[in-house]
């Protein structure tokens, strides 16, 4: 990520939305996390409007699966970093920088903040779903 990318992340959204785009996380395909185990761009070709941001996916089928469940797919905290909420920040996530975790998707600011939770990613978590509502009451729905 450079920061030029992360300075263009509205975080006055619950989902981080590119400000230039209106992409969600990027236009990353969040649901290519999850098939291919890998950050992929998503095609124009492939949209979706949900919850107030445009999705993208790399085919019609990960589209689908969005589509079906998308509490399933889309990154957790709308994409913002968890270690940045358990520090009651709203800090935008970046798609590069992510790990799966008990099937959900996290992304992160900084590969510190990926690492700092992979080593005890349930004091994490605890820590962000404590802040959470206070962090997401300062975002605008």
């Amino acid at each position: 990520m450079t920061s030029e990318s992360g300075s263009r992340a509205a975080t006055t959204e619950r989902i981080v939305t590119d400000r230039l785009t209106g992409l969600a996380i990027y236009g990353f395909d969040p649901v290519a996390y999850f098939t291919e185990r890998e950050p992929r761009q998503g095609l124009p070709t492939y949209e979706l409007s949900w919850s107030g941001a445009t999705w993208r996916f790399v085919n019609e089928g990960n589209r689908e699966a969005f589509m079906q469940d998308p509490a399933i797919y889309e990154p957790r905290f709308g994409g913002y970093d968890p270690v940045a909420i358990g520090n009651g920040m709203p800090t935008a996530g970046h798609p590069s920088v992510w790990v799966l975790y008990r099937d959900r998707l996290y992304v992160f600011h900084s590969e510190a903040n990926r690492d700092a939770f992979a080593a005890d990613p349930e004091q994490a978590l605890d820590r962000a779903e404590i802040r959470w509502p206070a962090v997401k009451a300062q975002l605008v729905p």
